[in-house]
């Protein structure tokens, strides 16, 4: 039944409810009136005995009420004036006449670190999520080791040792909120433990640096040449080396054994650590994957895998194998960061590996990536001659190197975006002026599969109009 109260002048209008619910009712009506600024600061409400009696309740309905809103503040009692309205309502902001929005110019994005997202094996995920719920614990959906569900932590030191090469144990693994959270939390493990500066590659992913930097610590641009990071450029004021020895990112090279070895010996000796972030290690089309530089010295290799790669960003699943007092250091740090990953989803990825989902949905995405690749490489051939491939072996990237004559990367970047795509030039991965002529880097798994043809073909048109548009007298000389 509805009821209307005027004994100060204003209508308002509040629906009855049975008489367990008037209470809440008057004070919602009046809450919303003083919000909506239909009663002022100052208003003189009725007496709990006029109002009560306006709506046919009982008096103490009325008087609760009145006492509940100025706990809140909304009203307040004044000796010889009752009760009057203390809160006002904040004026409503003005409205600006938006602009227009622009039309967005991007169709299809070629940009690297990600995955094809629509391949997520969503099937696949919620049978394991399932089959985890039904066998975990009651105590599992409890506060937890911060280092991670040892259900998990035990399956990756399985999976990573057949799939990876990598030497772990159960207690080595800690789970974190994907790779550039394990970066964060080891790089305040280094600072606390007084190191100063961490070596990365030149060039790499900007964040690499973003997130050693945000941590306190310098973060140390090394260069990158044919045969992966140039160890004698290392210093002995480095506590650690960040560096991606299967695929460098983002030139596409492999370390070469070497490397390998010099790096591992360098950590020897300066008691430093080497950050080997995987992040595609498992995509692989030329032989089998590169086995994980962490096998040569557990005891110096901090080994680093996600989930954004093969399966999808959003879940936010990594991992870290570390030397053992390392790991102590990282989970203390975790802990204090958020405590644990989210438990759900480690009892589903480690049901995903363990019923061989995961390593299926591996085999299968290679196939279309290495396709994608193909087809990719076929078209940079027929309409984009004079542009080299480079780092096409493994990953979800590769690099198109600029001849030394033509375009430059931001030409070639804004002739692709007049086709509705972009790419992103290798300027962006560098620390410091890139070397000319540069080139193009190129994340081929990023289209989703329905568009990856239509995608493919404005690519090609856009390689194809801005090398035709560099090729006059201007672009003719070489660039210095």
């Amino acid at each position: 039944m509805q009821r209307s109260w005027t004994t100060f002048g204003r209508a308002l209008h509040l629906d009855l409810a049975p008489e367990a619910a008037r209470r809440p009712a008057i004070e919602r009506a009046l809450r919303a009136a003083i919000r909506a600024g239909k009663l002022p600061v100052g208003t003189p409400l009725p007496s709990s005995r006029a109002l009560a009696q306006d709506l046919g309740v009982a008096r103490g309905t009325v008087v609760e009420a009145y006492g509940q809103l100025v706990a809140e503040g909304y009203l307040a009692t004044r000796q010889g004036s009752g009760t009057v309205v203390a809160w006002a309502a904040a004026a409503p902001p003005r409205r600006r006449q938006a602009a227009p929005a622009a039309a967005d110019p991007v169709r299809f994005s070629f940009r690297t670190g990600r995955p094809d997202v629509s391949t997520f094996p969503r099937a696949a995920w919620v049978r394991a999520l399932r089959t985890a719920l039904v066998r975990a614990p009651d105590r599992a959906l409890d506060y937890g080791e911060a280092r991670g569900r040892p259900e998990l932590r035990a399956t990756l030191a399985d999976y990573l040792s057949r799939a990876r090469g990598v030497v772990a144990a159960e207690d080595d693994v800690v789970v974190t909120n994907g790779f550039g959270q394990g970066l964060a939390l080891l790089a305040q493990a280094l600072r606390a433990a007084g190191g100063q500066q961490v070596a990365v590659e030149n060039p790499c992913g900007l964040e690499i640096r973003q997130v050693i930097e945000a941590a306190g610590l310098i973060a140390r641009p090394v260069a990158v040449d044919a045969e992966g990071l140039v160890v004698d450029e290392l210093s002995d004021q480095d506590a650690a080396v960040v560096l991606t020895p299967a695929h460098q990112y983002p030139l596409g090279e492999t370390l070469s054994p070497a490397r390998r070895a010099a790096v591992v010996a360098w950590a020897r000796v300066r008691e430093a650590l080497v950050i080997e972030d995987d992040y595609d290690g498992e995509f692989r089309y030329d032989r089998q994957p590169v086995g994980a530089l962490q096998a040569l010295d557990p005891a110096r290799v901090v080994y680093a895998g996600t989930t954004s790669k093969v399966l999808a960003p959003g879940l936010r699943l990594g991992w870290m194998v570390l030397p053992r007092p390392w790991a102590e250091r990282v989970a203390q740090v975790k802990g204090l960061a958020d405590g644990q990953a989210p438990v759900l989803e480690q009892l589903a990825m480690a049901e995903l590996i363990r019923n061989g989902a995961f390593e299926r949905h591996l085999r299968r995405m290679r196939k279309e990536y290495r396709r994608r690749r193909d087809a990719l490489l076929e078209a940079v051939a027929s309409r984009a001659p004079g542009i080299e491939p480079a780092g096409i072996a493994a990953g979800l990237h590769l690099l198109l190197r600029l001849p030394d004559a033509g375009p430059s990367e931001a030409e070639l970047e804004a002739a692709c975006l007049g086709r509705g795509v972009t790419v992103l030039g290798l300027r962006s991965f560098m620390a410091g002026r890139p070397p000319a002529p540069g080139g193009l880097v190129v994340g081929y798994a990023t289209p989703p599969a329905n568009a990856f043809e239509a995608a493919l073909e404005a690519l090609a048109e856009g390689l194809e109009s801005g090398l035709r548009a560099g090729a006059g007298p201007a672009a003719a000389r070489p660039r210095r």
